[in-house]
């Protein structure tokens, strides 16, 4: 991991319109989040249901642009892989790949030469040439990580996606991911698997109520992690 800090996030917040089941006003997903991130890092982000987590990615990816706090980015590209952020569904899997390059900021003769290989990798076959609206989660997760593999953006955020697909694919998507890891590529991921976290991640951010809790080595961050949760629950 190089010194180089690729986002900085100082005190970030950002805030929804809240539901009426919600009594209306304004929620803060994010309250107060700070967060360095360097090139070759490989940081991953742990909370309960409801922390903030999805929508810190998508404030490192440059989606949401938060309502207070700062964001600094040097000039990177960056590819958020979610279940919940989808393709252009009326288009190809084929489109949608060219689409996801462009974006990148790949040019379209880069992007076309690496075709057959985003469609070997993800295994969709002849779904490749349809309409990803006749796609399952799962295919519609496998394209976008064959993808990101692919075009190899200098940061990759994971949103919950390593479980999709049946078993022999997380093996091969996860195997694809190390990899990246060790030429030094960029990772942030999320996930409620521990295990898939202690594996692939050496650095741990906790976040709580949409506010950083603890930045630090991975066993650190666990053991705090766990030393709450079991406090919490002996209080209940």
């Amino acid at each position: 991991m190089s010194d180089e800090v690729l986002i900085e996030l100082e005190n970030v917040g950002v805030a929804f319109n809240a539901t009426r089941s919600m009594r209306g006003g304004r929620y803060w997903a994010l309250e107060d989040v700070s967060l360095r991130l360097k090139r070759g890092e490989r940081l991953g982000v742990i909370g309960r249901n409801g922390a903030g987590k999805s929508t810190l990615l998508r404030v490192l990816a440059g989606i949401l642009e938060p309502d207070r706090g700062r964001v600094r980015r040097g000039p990177v590209s960056c590819q958020l892989l979610s279940l919940a952020l989808g393709f252009m569904p009326y288009l190809t899997g084929r489109d949608n790949a060219v689409l996801s390059g462009l974006m990148l900021g790949l040019r379209q003769r880069e992007i076309i030469a690496r075709l057959p290989a985003i469609r070997e990798f993800s295994e969709l076959g002849d779904f490749f040439d349809e309409p990803i609206s006749s796609y399952s989660s799962g295919m519609v997760m496998r394209l976008a990580f064959s993808v990101a593999i692919q075009v190899e953006p200098d940061v990759m955020l994971i949103d919950e996606v390593l479980a999709v697909g049946d078993a022999e694919f997380q093996q091969k998507s996860g195997a694809a991911l190390r990899e990246r890891m060790r030429q030094g590529h960029t990772v942030v991921l999320v996930s409620h698997s521990e295990p898939e976290v202690a594996k692939l991640c050496d650095r741990l951010l906790w976040i709580e109520h949409g506010r950083s809790v603890m930045e630090g080595d991975r066993d650190s961050v666990f053991e705090a992690y766990h030393q709450q949760l079991h406090l919490t629950g002996a209080a209940a």
